[in-house]
């Protein structure tokens, strides 16, 4: 009996070839898109997952009340981590790390190589899995001069993992550590990848002020004890940092822990709790990987039931020969279930094929498991539950046809079943308004993004790193740069101008509240940083070499100003960290980190000398791009041989901060392209089952005299009407998820009328253009044929 329904599934297969071709595309297309998508998903969720100690991982965050708001970030101060072991007996261990990586130069055995690295506390490696290939966990940091490096880092500087113990490293040809440990290459699921690690001594000793508590920055992480309550560590840890720094009514912070493998997922703050980030994407390509499931599996029971008057005579003939409806609903589930192992065949030969484009664009190395047994189960369970759910409605559907009245020609398709059909198409194009919408409002926030005024000129500025001789050589350096043609400004910054993150509130000033803090962000610059950076200067002036006093001087942005309480700031007197001095320029607000947050108070100091870990800041007139990079590169070679010549567009950074919504982009735009398509494939297979079941009337319309403009209006507008339907329950749906994602940012682009507009005005014209073949072949059709058969 299996292989007779086999055949006779086979035979339908080869008969109807453009209906075949059609239903395996559409369930093809839409398992593909699905099966990206989960993979996609799969990827997110696994990073961060292969710790051992996961479960007993922790990361701190602070939450700080000030000026009637609640703000929250990863950054803590320096000194925690120590602090929390010696205090915390539920503490096992914890490390302090650099929030973010850095690349920096090494040379070792007269090979010099540029790698991007951290600094960390000596409990790093007893925390994480990041296995040591030699070295112990104990051993690692364990000194102000030890370093622990990657696999690939030993293998380039020195040939080998053993061959690199103990051996001596230079560091920005200014410091030398020592190899105490290699670490296997980070994995790609890997939140946090670094090709070395230094101890965290270090860092503190070249950055004094990450040693008081009233500055932060680096992140801090803990490993509780196997039976510690992280609830009540998590209680103690809340006003640990009011016994070490001043707190009061107006100011005062409280720190929390967060499990690490949340973090990656859950990394945004809303009024000071974790709510949402990435998870957000995962959450909707999984609702967008079961939506385009579903649409092809609504697309498959349209086209299915569409052929249902070819083969109501065939059921017909078997129920008379004895078929009872079981065993009908058998064969067209079987049907069904070849279908998808057909279109499963076809998605997976697409995956294979389009693996390497989806990786290029998400950024990850993601593979298909095919020796995984588990991979394989999973694509049956997905072969059954598609198989069934595609094939359940037309199973039911054709094997309810009386026998009797198929036979005689006069088996009408009951009203119910019509308006069945007709919901599984306004159900599929909700589905795909609602990812039209929502791809559309990204697009448009990602451009805002790319668009905004920063308050700053990102273009034809560069950033090169300072190390080496660049350090003490910067005059040089800036004179010979400002006699190239083509360099309109050099100055220099203690970070990049993209992401300023360092903070303090050790600052007061006249009129101050006792007891009042503040948190400001801060940065060092050199000489003629307005003039680089185009900034525009609402009061006083820059620093200049004429104004020796500038030295203890300030300069701030509209936010410090309004902070600070001064309408009229420039003469003012500030005392940060015990440098008392007088402001002398205010600039206008210029966004200095992620659009996510609003721009914060910001203090510029003049830098006493150019820092290690800064960058030079290079403005060029534009067409001169070329030749100033190569006189650039020429000059650093002169005077830093030590180092390759490297160097950062400002543009090209600032784009590294939203490269999740670049990718979220280039994803929604493919797959609501192919939802789109898949749906109309439906709408196609209702317009041919309302073609088969009009066609008689179409013929009387004729003979009456109806012209084909006339019938082409009357068969369309029924189709038109379903898709419109459809968006005016997909559009307040879709304002609503898009309102709140928007809400994630502090500046984004308005969620206006014409977005929905738009969004369903190419959708009724596409629906349109789908519908027209098969509207103007039926209005075509030789009414003495259709009425002949009456």
């Amino acid at each position: 009996m299996i292989f007779s329904y086999l055949k006779i599934a086979f035979r339908n297969l080869s008969k109807n070839k453009a209906h075949t071709f059609i239903n395996i595309a559409g369930l093809a297309i839409g398992l593909t898109c699905s099966l990206f998508m989960l993979l996609w998903v799969q990827s997110e969720l696994s990073v961060d997952a292969y710790h051992v100690n996961n479960s007993r991982l922790y990361r701190v965050y602070e939450r700080e009340y000030l000026d009637h708001k609640i703000t929250a970030d990863y950054e803590t101060p320096g000194v925690m981590a120590d602090e929390l072991k010696r205090i915390m007996p539920e503490v096992q261990y914890a490390a302090a790390m650099q929030e973010s990586n850095n690349i920096h130069t090494f040379k070792a055995a007269n090979k010099t190589i540029k790698l991007e690295g951290t600094y960390a506390g000596a409990d790093l490696f007893k925390m994480f899995t990041y296995p040591l290939l030699a070295g112990t966990p104990q051993s690692a940091l364990s000194t102000p001069v030890s370093i622990a490096i990657s696999q690939k880092m030993a293998n380039v500087l020195f040939g080998g993992v053993e061959q690199a113990m103990g051996q001596a490293l230079r560091f920005d040809n200014s410091e030398s550590f020592v190899v105490t440990a290699v670490f296997a290459n980070v994995p790609q699921n890997s939140s946090r990848r670094f090709e070395y690690v230094i101890n965290w001594q270090a860092y503190l000793a070249t950055h004094p002020g990450q040693k008081q508590w009233d500055n932060s920055g680096p992140a801090t992480y803990v490993m509780l004890k196997p039976n510690a309550s992280a609830q009540q560590v998590g209680k103690k840890l809340r006003r640990l940092a009011s016994h070490y720094r001043v707190e009061n009514a107006a100011f005062h912070s409280e720190h929390g822990l967060q499990p690490y493998g949340d973090v990656y997922l859950h990394s945004n703050f809303v009024n000071g709790n974790i709510e949402g980030g990435r998870i957000a994407y995962v959450h909707l390509f999984s609702i967008a990987a079961i939506f385009l499931l579903l649409i092809a599996c609504v697309n498959f029971m349209n086209l299915a039931t569409a052929q249902s008057v070819k083969r109501s005579r065939e059921i017909g003939v078997r129920k008379v020969l004895g078929a009872v409806r079981g065993t009908l609903i058998k064969q067209f589930i079987g049907e069904s279930l070849l279908f998808t192992v057909l279109a499963v065949a076809v998605a997976l030969f697409l995956i294979t094929l389009f693996l390497p484009a989806f990786n290029q664009i998400t950024q990850k190395q993601i593979t298909i498991p095919f020796n995984s047994a588990g991979f394989w189960l999973k694509i049956l369970l997905l072969i059954l539950l598609t198989g069934f759910i595609s094939g359940s409605y037309p199973a039911l559907f054709l094997s309810s046809f009386n026998p009797v009245k198929v036979l005689k020609g006069t088996s009408k398709i009951n009203t119910g079943a019509v308006w069945f059909r007709k919901g599984l198409v306004v159900f599929q194009f909700v589905l795909s308004g609602i990812l039209i919408i929502a791809t559309i409002v990204v697009s448009r926030q990602v451009r805002y993004i790319q668009t905004l005024n920063l308050g700053y000129d990102r273009d034809n500025l560069i950033y090169i790193p300072v190390e080496g001789a660049l350090n003490a050589k910067y005059d040089l350096f800036k004179t010979a740069a400002l006699n190239m043609p083509g360099v309109a400004s050099v100055s220099n910054i203690s970070t990049t101008p993209t992401f300023i993150d360092d903070a303090t509130t050790s600052i007061d000033w006249d009129g101050k509240q006792p007891g009042t803090k503040v948190s400001f962000a801060i940065a060092a610059i050199g000489y003629d940083f307005a003039s680089a950076m185009k900034l525009q200067m609402l009061q006083g002036r820059d620093y200049s070499k004429a104004y020796p006093a500038d030295a203890n001087n300030y300069i701030i942005n509209e936010a410090a100003g309004q902070k600070l309480g001064y309408t009229n700031a420039v003469g003012k007197t500030i005392n940060m960290w015990g440098v008392k001095g007088n402001i002398i320029g205010v600039v206008k607000n210029f966004h200095f980190a992620s659009l996510h947050n609003e721009i914060k108070p910001l203090v510029l100091r003049l830098s006493p000398g150019i820092l290690d870990g800064g960058y030079l800041l290079v403005r060029i007139k534009p067409g001169h791009t070329g030749n100033v990079l190569a006189s650039l590169q020429t000059l650093c070679k002169q005077i830093n041989p030590e180092f390759p010549f490297t160097y950062y567009f400002s543009d090209e950074q600032y784009q590294q901060l939203y490269k999740s919504e670049q990718v979220v982009v280039k994803l929604s735009n493919v797959f609501s392209a192919l939802a789109i398509f898949v749906s109309c494939l439906g709408l196609l297979g209702l317009a041919m089952f309302t073609a088969q079941q009009r066609v008689k009337e179409i013929g009387i319309r004729k003979v009456l005299g109806a012209s084909v403009a006339s019938l082409f209006g009357l068969l369309s507008a029924e189709f038109l009407l379903l898709v419109v339907l459809a968006l005016l329950i997909a559009s307040p749906i879709a304002w609503y998820a898009m309102h709140r994602w928007l809400q994630a940012y502090a500046y984004h682009t308005p969620l206006q009328w014409w977005v929905f507009a738009l969004s369903g005005g190419s959708i009724m014209l596409i629906a349109l253009a789908t519908v027209s073949f098969q509207t103007v072949k039926t209005s075509l059709i030789n009414p003495v044929k259709t009425l002949r058969n009456e």
